[in-house]
């Protein structure tokens, strides 16, 4: 539980409280050999727009400074969370920092393994549509599949309002837009896909839609394309298990709006080929977004690492804090861009729950129970800006 603090507590000390076990946690990663540290810190910047990542702002206020302080709140607390990882001591012992030796992996170069010209994506929806757009920009053809000619059409009025946006903006011309599109082909049945590269379904986050789905482009697909899914939550190993050819499946998470944010999570699963985890993560260079490499886990990078945060100030504020004193609190002692209660209210309580409660599940953390009045919050419908009310009131 979060220890009690009273109106008075400085907007330091605040920060401190919420902001020093998200460092702690993003430290358990790289012991665990999850991520590389470049990898966590790109995650997170690029994932969330944060100035910098985690392990670089340890870097910047001290493994030493943060390791004390946990300490005392592990010993106020008894929350394991609090609990200072073993790397983190290792490193305050040593006088050292995160980034002083460099990523063992290091940042080698990639290459496309498998040849990749045309590509597919399964779904019409706002993601399924960005996904679209970011690999026709970069020169791909694309062939996308919806259950009807008017969600065909949407995915075209949506890549167009984008592209004439950015006409209007003196960023692109009628030229390119006329040579995006050229590069789409809609289709109603799977089928189309029987000679593609490469599939991104952006389908439904369900479970048993996706499994179908993944049985279906099993027998549809040539050998050797890949199936990738942009799913954030759900086990990536379940869906190659249900094909012939696990050792093809992939994460490819794109953070939505994908033409806007530049991060995608390049998921792995025990089965997952080297040479199809190097293919996309080179593809993933070639649309111009940042890549991020990680095991199939609840939450991946930076949504394991992101809610119990939000979770915690959740909980802080359940000890008599204020929502605004907390959001004022993070903008300005650590620079984010939102404070908790505004990202939580943007992203939904009911999304956060349910990520909050996946993340749970999988880890059995007392701490990472979602807090009682998250879950109050969607009992009441107050989901945030999309309902009009949900922390604050809009």
């Amino acid at each position: 539980m979060m220890p009690l603090m009273s109106a008075s507590e400085s907007p330091e000390q605040i920060a401190q409280t919420l902001i020093y076990p998200y460092l702690n946690h993003a430290v358990k990663f790289l012991q665990d050999e999850y991520a590389t540290a470049t990898d966590i810190d790109n995650g997170m910047r690029f994932g969330c727009g944060y100035p910098v990542g985690p392990l670089a702002y340890l870097d910047q206020v001290g493994p030493a400074v943060v390791r004390d302080a946990l300490a005392a709140r592990f010993a106020e607390t008894g929350d394991s969370l609090h609990k200072p990882v073993a790397l983190l001591e290792q490193v305050a012992d040593a006088g050292s920092t995160f980034h002083a030796a460099g990523d063992a992996a290091g940042a080698a170069a990639t290459e496309l393994k498998h040849a990749i010209a045309k590509v597919g994506v399964v779904g019409t929806g706002t993601m399924a549509s960005g996904i679209v757009q970011v690999f026709a920009q970069a020169g791909y053809d694309v062939v996308y599949v919806g259950r009807s000619q008017d969600k065909l059409d949407g995915v075209v009025a949506y890549i167009s309002k984008n592209i004439d946006r950015a006409i209007a903006k003196g960023k692109s011309t009628e030229d390119d837009k006329a040579a995006i599109l050229g590069r789409l082909t809609g289709a109603t049945e799977r089928t189309a896909l029987a000679d593609v590269d490469i599939v991104v379904e952006a389908i439904a986050e369900d479970l048993a839609i996706k499994t179908e789905l993944f049985t279906d482009l099993d027998a549809i697909l040539k050998p050797g394309a890949i199936l990738a899914t942009t799913t954030s939550s759900l086990p990536i190993t379940q869906l190659a298990e249900v094909t012939q050819r696990p050792s093809d499946v992939i994460g490819m998470h794109f953070f939505n709006p994908a033409p806007v944010m530049k991060l995608v999570e390049i998921v792995t699963t025990t089965h997952t080929s080297p040479e199809v985890d190097e293919t996309t993560r080179a593809l993933t260079a070639k649309v111009g977004k940042v890549g991020v490499s990680c095991g199939d886990r609840a939450g991946f990078i930076v949504n394991a690492l992101l809610f119990p945060y939000l979770n915690d100030a959740v909980k802080l504020a359940e000890s008599g804090l204020e929502l605004g004193t907390i959001d004022a609190a993070i903008k300005e002692q650590v620079s984010l861009p939102m404070g908790p209660f505004e990202l939580l209210d943007v992203v939904g309580n009911d999304v956060s729950l349910a990520i909050e409660q996946e993340l749970f599940a999988e880890f059995k953390e007392p701490g990472l129970a979602p807090a009682a009045t998250l879950e109050q919050k969607v009992a009441e419908g107050k989901l945030g800006r999309k309902s009009g009310e949900g922390f604050h009131s809009y």
